[in-house]
């Protein structure tokens, strides 16, 4: 076994779920991340813990999807086994990323209506998720299998206690901060309040990789316009060139060059899907290039990414109301040439801090 593996494995177990004796841990993971799943295995049981992995498959669900012709009803058994897990870690390890091409928008939004509660019950333990290297993620990213294994575990076998450090003045400014303003090329100029949310130090306890600082904005106060000039992969469709108009926090205008049904489905999934519910600054440098897979890109320095759907809790503060949604899909554009402004402050032009 490839060593970076084993070490995969004490980061996900040691550092992101901090795993103690006793623990119930859920492991969701695919065929081809067979290796990490033993080695996760290994140190669940050296440190006395109780593993249980589930089957997670593309073709799976798309056979699923297809042959099921009625209502979704919620999986009562699968909620049960978040309920009662102290931990949970997930796996990207699909052989085929385009495996739900075919399956109408419609019936993916049903589902995730219906899966809803089993998402915030598995968001309120202690979770990971995770990328283990597959021949399918290496292709989406251009590279040869032996090259994106050295860029993925290039952006995961890190001291994640200094990115933490690192990060802490961002969080700090950002955490302080009643608005926000980002300005980035010909097109992109939005501005949301963010007075009473929580910025949160992301150094790999629920991504991993991670290197990030988010929060959520006030659901109503987002105003502008916004390219998402790099593509994004939802549910297995691939969009690219997003534009949204934002007034009083809700989308009212929408286009795509590619793919733009897909965009449709996924804003009428419900209507917290016309709302955002994260605004993230990505920090990690080590990230040096798009792979269209939102768990590296998102992270990646001089971006920023909006997340249209469900805010986490752990944004918003007392007395504030996070966005709701079934949904959380990030969207990125790169600020390289951009700037941000914190209550009117430039933080970042150019993609470099004004501390740095």
């Amino acid at each position: 076994m490839d060593a970076r593996i084993e070490e995969h494995a004490r980061i996900l177990v040691d550092w992101s779920t901090d795993v103690q004796p006793g623990d119930d841990v859920v492991i969701a993971a695919g065929p081809d991340a067979h290796e990490l799943v033993v080695a996760l295995h290994r140190e669940l049981g050296a440190r006395g813990a109780n593993p249980t992995t589930v089957y997670s498959s593309g073709e799976a669900s798309r056979a699923h999807l297809r042959a099921h012709d009625d209502d979704f009803t919620l999986p009562e058994h699968t909620l049960a086994l978040y309920e009662a897990c102290d931990a949970a870690i997930h796996v990207r390890s699909d052989p085929n990323l385009a495996a739900l091409n075919d399956v109408p928008g419609e019936r993916l939004a049903q589902r995730s209506r219906v899966h809803k509660p089993i998402i915030v019950e598995r968001l309120s333990k202690r979770w990971c998720l995770t990328q283990h290297p597959t021949n399918a993620h290496a292709q989406m990213a251009d590279l040869s299998l032996a090259a994106y294994r050295d860029f993925v575990y290039g952006a995961i076998l890190r001291d994640w206690q200094a990115v933490e450090d690192d990060q802490a003045e961002l969080q700090r400014r950002l955490e302080e901060a009643s608005t926000v303003r980002v300005v980035a090329g010909d097109e992109t100029d939005v501005r949301m309040r963010v007075e009473g949310m929580h910025a949160i130090n992301s150094s790999g306890r629920h991504n991993m990789p991670s290197g990030e600082v988010f929060t959520a904005p006030v659901p109503d106060s987002v105003e502008g316009t916004v390219l998402f000039d790099k593509p994004l992969i939802h549910q297995g469709r691939e969009m690219e060139g997003v534009r949204l108009r934002f007034e009083e926090g809700e989308v009212v205008e929408s286009s795509a060059e590619r793919n733009e049904e897909a965009l449709d489905d996924l804003l009428a999934t419900d209507d917290g899907a016309r709302r955002l519910g994260e605004l993230g600054i990505g920090t990690n440098r080590e990230i040096d290039r798009f792979t269209k897979n939102m768990l590296f890109d998102e992270k990646m320095g001089e971006t920023v990414h909006l997340a249209l759907g469900r805010a986490y809790d752990a944004n918003v503060g007392a007395g504030q109301t996070g966005n709701d949604s079934a949904v959380h899909v990030d969207m990125i554009l790169d600020t390289s040439a951009g700037r941000i402004e914190f209550d009117g402050e430039v933080i970042q032009e150019g993609g470099r801090f004004v501390w740095e």
